[in-house]
């Protein structure tokens, strides 16, 4: 296969449909591409039912190009990750993988233009957060809820604010800034250093004020980032995990047991900003991002510190200091809920706390004069009565 035959392959499936997020390509099924959350099969003429083993291969094959690091990762850990270009028309994030010994090619489009905080519709309190001059900002999910996105909106303004010098260390780099008023020096692992680690170590060496790192993966680049947040640098970065407390607990449990109270300690100080971002179906198609949002305050270095306990959850501290911004899960898809965005089935299947969602539902339909379903209720009228 060639790259130009590659290309026409990619390019029909980008065209496919509207809003296309993934490209994926598995062996015994047919090219597929997901939208709004959902995969579509591609048609091709003539018509391609499934894919064989070795036609996966070979597309992997062309897209890692002979490179030597992308073909050791994949036969040593059964993955890699790489950035593709189908010429001028679109970028992508592409993970080759293996499973049951054939291969299978997941590629994430890639937005050419930068996001701003307005576009985006985030919260008005992110632009607190690009004001903030050291510490660490967490930005978590899982995969595919918009993470890199914010973080680019989140970078954007400080490019157009601040006259500092930005580091991003990426796999891939995902959005190119241009250089405003800050300075952005973009740096790609496997071409530009080889693991996020080794990569943060040489960017303290290079006089940044803002360091990106794509994905704390392991417990050296987390101790490199501490360090870098307590010695004066703004860090930036991502986790894969669903809210804050869990964010907190990942982080603490990178390190050893005997080490816990100190790394404790230390996160209390450097933590500025956690973020949690969840993707939900949107009323009409599409889907909206709700976000778990907390600060730092002495309530939180606290139950940081000494871990939560009752009364002192993160959840309970993030509910109580709504008026600086800061929101729970539920109450952002409440107000998604309010706004008509969602449905009540999506906002009772993503919440964290059913049964305070549930009671938010029939507050909002009582607001508004909608019937409270009550299907399923009934007056157990032999309540009492001697049997």
């Amino acid at each position: 296969m060639t790259k130009a035959e590659l290309d026409y392959i990619l390019g029909t499936m980008l065209d496919s449909q509207k809003n296309v997020s993934d490209l994926n390509i598995t062996s015994d099924k047919p090219l597929q591409v997901e939208t709004a959350g959902e995969l579509i099969p591609v048609s091709f003429d003539p018509p391609i039912q499934k894919l064989t083993p070795f036609q996966t291969e070979t597309i992997a094959l062309q897209i890692i190009d002979s490179n030597r690091r992308l073909t050791e990762d994949l036969v040593t850990s059964g993955s890699c990750d790489c950035s593709y270009s189908l010429g001028q028309k679109a970028r992508f994030r592409a993970n080759i993988f293996s499973q049951r010994g054939n291969y299978t090619i997941v590629m994430r489009k890639l937005t050419t233009e930068i996001p701003t905080v307005e576009q985006l519709k985030l919260p008005p309190v992110f632009h607190n957060m690009s004001k903030e001059k050291t510490g660490l900002i967490l930005v978590t999910g899982a995969t595919g809820t918009g993470k890199s996105t914010t973080l680019a909106a989140l970078l954007n303004e400080l490019n157009e604010s601040r006259p500092i010098h930005v580091v991003t260390l990426e796999d891939p780099v995902e959005f190119v800034h241009s250089q405003k008023v800050a300075t952005f020096n973009q740096r790609e692992m496997g071409i530009d250093f080889s693991n996020f680690a080794t990569g943060l170590r040489a960017a303290l060496r290079q006089a940044p004020k803002v360091i990106l790192v794509g994905e704390m993966r392991d417990r050296e680049t987390v101790e490199i980032a501490m360090s870098a947040a307590e010695t004066g640098h703004l860090v930036m970065s991502t986790l894969h995990t669903i809210d804050a407390g869990q964010t907190i607990n990942r982080v603490v449990g990178m390190f050893d047991q005997v080490e816990e109270k100190h790394i404790r300690v230390r996160l209390a100080e450097i933590v500025r900003w956690v973020v949690s971002q969840r993707l939900l179906p949107k009323v009409g198609g599409g889907r909206v991002a709700a976000f778990e949002i907390m600060g730092n305050s002495l309530r939180v270095r606290d139950s940081i510190e000494h871990g939560e306990s009752d009364g002192k959850t993160f959840y309970e501290i993030i509910e109580a200091s709504a008026t600086y911004g800061w929101k729970t899960f539920d109450m952002a898809i409440l107000d998604l809920y309010k706004q008509g965005q969602i449905t009540e089935e999506s906002a009772e299947l993503y919440c964290t706390n059913k049964g305070a969602m549930s009671r938010g539902i029939d507050d909002v339909k009582k607001t508004k004069g909608e019937p409270i379903d009550s299907a399923g209720l009934k007056l157990d009228i032999q309540y009492g009565k001697k049997k």
